[in-house]
């Protein structure tokens, strides 16, 4: 019994929903500006961790053939069967209807719209449609990435502001470069499995040059919080640092002589950027800037 309750929770990706988790506070701390209502913080995290971990869930449903040629992926259990596929899709529907369910009652409708559209881009866009066809699938699988904090945030707010643009904007844009660092480390699994990523379709070269580019743009939307008014000024110099380290670290896998190595180490820094980031808007709020008019 302990085994099968491991698989079932495995299958759930922990790590990922761990992620997302951090990620959705951070935005509703930082919507809230220190006036924290620890019931709807609380409803908001789980709802959307279930929703996060129901996708992860259909996710592996529909890449069971592609992650039984994949050495990282190959002994998943819906992969080598210990899960049937029956048994995943009730499962992760289960959990996408209770998380759901507990937005919907705990929340706002943008909330619940904005959490559903991550759901439907992750499952039906990204992983059904372009995830084997597209080397674009990383920019519209990011979308769904930057969802959860979006959420959080405007679980609190109701609306769709500048705040939530910016948001939208950090997180989207630091999947990308987080993305193409996995697959060049993960380079040999990527094309065993035959999916049309960057750094397989177009080389290492060119996924450095987009990495450097993404990093520059992820700089720019986060130390938008500052100018914005949304954090305050120890978040922009954390901000700057993380990303000057983070465009270095890029910048030096030009002159890699291993790159997968590099690579790895280029994952490594960017789960501790947006880990940092997330932290800073959650303690460095302020009110918005006002509005001149």
């Amino acid at each position: 019994m302990p085994e099968r309750i491991k698989n079932y929770l495995l299958v759930a990706k922990p790590g990922i929903v761990l992620g997302n988790l951090i990620s959705a506070a951070a935005g509703f701390f930082l919507a809230s500006k220190g006036r924290v209502d620890v019931v709807a913080l609380s409803a908001t995290l789980i709802g959307i961790s279930l929703v996060v971990a129901s996708g992860c869930v259909f996710n592996n449903c529909v890449d069971r053939e592609i992650d039984r040629k994949m050495m990282r992926t190959r002994d998943r259990a819906i992969a080598n069967g210990v899960i049937s596929l029956k048994i995943a899709v009730i499962y992760a529907t289960i959990l996408g209807v209770a998380g759901i369910s507990l937005l919907w009652a705990a929340t706002n409708l943008l909330s619940v719209v904005i959490v559903l559209a991550g759901l439907v881009i992750y499952v039906g866009i990204y992983s059904l449609c372009m995830k084997r066809n597209s080397v674009y699938s990383t920019l519209v699988g990011s979308l769904a990435g930057a969802t959860p904090p979006l959420a959080g945030y405007c679980a609190v707010t109701g609306q769709f502001d500048l705040g939530a643009i910016i948001l939208l904007s950090v997180f989207s844009l630091w999947q990308i470069p987080h993305c193409y660092a996995i697959a060049v480390f993960r380079f040999d699994d990527y094309v065993a499995a035959a999916i049309p990523v960057l750094p397989v379709r177009q080389g290492t070269a060119a996924a450095k040059r987009h990495i450097v580019g993404y990093i520059l743009a992820f700089m720019a939307a986060s130390l938008m919080l500052t100018f914005a008014g949304y954090t305050g000024y120890s978040t922009f110099a954390v901000a700057i640092m993380l990303g000057l380290s983070w465009l270095y670290l890029a910048w030096s896998g030009y002159k890699a002589s291993d790159e997968r190595l590099w690579a790895r180490k280029l994952f490594v820094f960017s789960i501790l950027t947006i880990f940092i980031l997330s932290v800073m808007m959650s303690i460095d709020f302020t009110a918005p800037a006002p509005t001149i008019s």
